[in-house]
């Protein structure tokens, strides 16, 4: 089922008619993934566990391996990603001046329905 198109950070977009565009497919599976790492547990008070927050992590020293494994557990959430071949999670912190300023994350995973390789690259932080 197709969502709103709302792109992190951004405002929801139009489509070529004039109305809201909507996402679905890879698309809408890139904005969930989104959603879900950077939005805080218990931000949601119907789903108390939902969410990574990867932007929590800013500022603490850096477990790239941990958050990985975060990220990794919390994308198979999504129904639209598949399960085999295994996703390739690479995050890197982004420095500043003192601890990290931020976390930079790209994601390579398999969509679940199509089975061809999505990249989803973001920054957390900074």
């Amino acid at each position: 089922m197709p969502d709103l198109s709302l792109q992190w950070g951004g405002d929801l977009s139009l489509s070529p008619t004039g109305d809201l565009a909507l996402a679905n497919g890879a698309e809408l599976t890139r904005q969930r993934i989104l959603k879900r790492l950077i939005t805080n547990q218990g931000d949601y008070i119907w789903q108390p566990n939902y969410g990574a927050g990867l932007a929590g992590f800013v500022g603490q020293p850096t477990n790239l391996a941990g958050i990985a494994a975060l990220i990794r557990s919390q994308i198979f959430k999504e129904p639209g990603v598949a399960r085999t071949p295994e996703p390739s999670i690479t995050v890197s912190p982004v420095q500043g001046n003192g601890p990290t300023a931020g976390l930079s994350v790209q994601i390579l995973y398999a969509d679940a329905t199509t089975g061809l390789t999505q990249t989803l690259s973001f920054s957390a932080g900074s």
